[in-house]
């Protein structure tokens, strides 16, 4: 292996990325922490440059290639024969080989001890290195360790198809034991989904944690049909029907817990993606002050749900959190004096003192067949757990015309584009202006974990895209990454929201069928609207979140 002297500090000066003040300043802050960092660790904490930009300026004067492993297929027979804690140390990772070299990509191809090291334990070819970012060669440990984890029960269930096929129904199976493993390790992990993804030469279960998918498990073909067969019967959906999209739903005891999951499968090109969503029966319902509402928000959302009728919507994405807001909302308004009645599919919590009812498309009771029957039960409130056609929409217009609090969810990007997205559904303006008490349009993004929370500074770039609401001098924060939030900087998430309060002067406007960004306007001006950035920065000033997480789920 070529020993090449390059400073990296004066590389990065050269080619314009930082001046020369700004590496004397992360060279400062290098010794005041003792050199425990690297310099280009500070850069990126100092917000001078991202880990790419050093990536790629080193791969370019060390004359290495730059390698996504991301985009390759590793070799794991290849990485079988090193050992795990030689390849952390050299933070290399073997990915391929041809017949004159091994293909080994690092993110630290100045470490050349533990390189050779590396390359000392196989004698038959040299090394060629290529240059990858730090963030991949983790995740290839991460699979290599739970390879190794799940070796024993994968064996297991290969010997039992191999002697029984896929006749895996027993309760004492081992695919059904496998099954149990993966779930209850996305519980303990607090996790709300388990997908299930085979591709062309193996299966990834992935979990979505605090919003952010995490891959879990890793198992070849032949693992998948068993586990796939065994987790629709336990949905009791058709195995044999694999050509359509299917959904079920099943209950599991983990950890003396029940839990539901809702099971949802699609046909792709390898095979069927199962995706379960995990409801925790027995979870506590939130309190509206638990939420996140931010302080103001929290005030004009108490006092919308407080009116006597009209319709309150909450809109965003799937897993944005609008289906807990909706039930802190009926569980604040709930009374012994209150007729609540709710359309739902499906219920995921069961609310003391609230009739609840499940849509059934296939008998015909949908959304709004079920709205229409609900006039005849003498409610107070209703709660529509989606708004998804024009028969539902005008069902809940005049149900709230004619004196009953409406509650609902609709699919738009922000607070503003559900007017348009009402017209469109085909709901006059007039309407809608008559009807609408307010628009709430959330996300959910992920708290900083406060074991190892640490004062930071972004890059210049994303500061440049929220300076205009940034305040003087502003701090910023980042979890470094510590066992107790599994090295990510996050732990558990909260709202950030916008809320469009319809008062006379944007309810004209409504009905005159101006566009949403006229009415965004008017109702900023007003004091009735603000972005949902606005209180994004906010939590990002109070140190609950950063601002890579607030960018990641809003529009500047």
């Amino acid at each position: 292996m070529i020993h090449q002297k390059v400073r990296l500090g004066d590389l990065l000066v050269e080619k314009g990325l930082i001046s020369e003040e700004q590496l004397r300043e992360a060279l400062q802050k290098q010794k005041a922490s003792g050199f425990s960092k690297k310099l280009g660790e500070v850069l990126i904490d100092e917000g001078f440059l991202t880990e790419r930009q050093i990536a790629e300026a080193l791969a370019e004067q060390l004359r290495l290639d730059f390698v996504d492993l991301y985009g390759v297929e590793l070799d794991f027979k290849l990485l079988a024969k090193f050992p795990v804690q030689v390849l952390k140390k050299a933070m290399a990772v073997p990915f391929g080989e041809d017949e004159d070299t091994i293909k080994v990509a690092t993110s630290d191809p100045l470490n050349y001890d533990a390189l050779e090291l590396l390359e000392r334990l196989v004698v038959s070819k040299p090394f060629k290195l290529y240059l990858a970012l730090k963030e991949e060669i983790y995740h290839v440990f991460q699979r290599l360790e739970i390879i190794q984890s799940t070796k024993e029960i994968v064996a297991e269930v290969k010997k039992e198809i191999s002697q029984q096929g896929l006749k895996v129904e027993s309760e004492e199976s081992a695919v059904l034991k496998l099954i149990r493993l993966i779930i209850r390790d996305a519980v303990l992990r607090g996790a709300s989904d388990l997908h299930i993804e085979p591709d062309g030469h193996e299966m990834v279960v992935r979990a979505r944690i605090d919003g952010v998918l995490h891959e879990t498990f890793l198992f070849d073909m032949e693992v998948y049909t068993a586990l796939a067969s065994r987790i629709k019967i336990l949905g009791n959906l058709d195995i044999s029907e694999k050509r359509r999209a299917q959904d079920g739903r099943f209950t599991l005891t983990i950890e003396g817990k029940e839990y539901d999951f809702r099971l949802s499968t699609t046909p792709t090109l390898f095979g069927e993606s199962i995706v379960m969503r995990i409801l925790d029966q027995q979870k506590v319902l939130l309190k509206m002050s638990e939420l996140g509402f931010e302080d103001d928000n929290l005030r004009i959302f108490l006092d919308t749900i407080h009116q006597p009728y009209g319709i309150v919507l909450l809109t965003g994405p799937t897993g944005s959190g609008k289906t807990t807001t909706l039930y802190a909302a009926l569980n604040e308004i709930k009374s012994i004096e209150n007729k609540v009645l709710t359309i739902e599919d499906p219920i995921e919590y069961q609310l003391s003192l609230i009739q609840q009812v499940q849509v059934n498309e296939k008998i015909g009771f949908t959304f709004a067949e079920a709205l229409k029957s609900f006039l005849r039960q003498d409610p107070d409130v209703i709660m529509v757990g989606e708004i998804r056609d024009y028969e539902t929409l005008s069902a809940a217009a005049q149900a709230s015309l004619t004196g009953h609090l409406v509650f609902s969810t609709l699919h738009t990007n922000d607070a503003p584009s559900a007017v348009s997205r009402m017209v469109q559904m085909g709901l006059e303006p007039y309407l809608i202006s008559d009807s609408l008490l307010a628009i709430i349009a959330q996300r959910l993004v992920r708290k900083i974990c406060p074991y190892c929370k640490e004062e930071v500074r972004p890059h210049k770039d994303l500061l440049q895209k929220v300076s205009r609401w940034l305040p003087e001098n502003p701090k910023f924060y980042k979890g470094r990454g510590c066992p107790q939030c599994e090295m990510t900087g996050y732990s558990g998430r909260t709202l950030i929201v916008e809320i469009l309060k319809i008062d006379d002067v944007v309810a004209q406007k409504i009905a005159d069928n101006v566009s949403k960004l006229e009415i965004a306007r008017i109702a900023s001006e007003r004091g009735v609207y603000s972005m949902m950035i606005e209180d994004g920065i906010r939590k990002v000033m109070a140190g609950i979140t950063t601002l890579d997480e607030i960018l990641r789920v809003t529009r500047s």
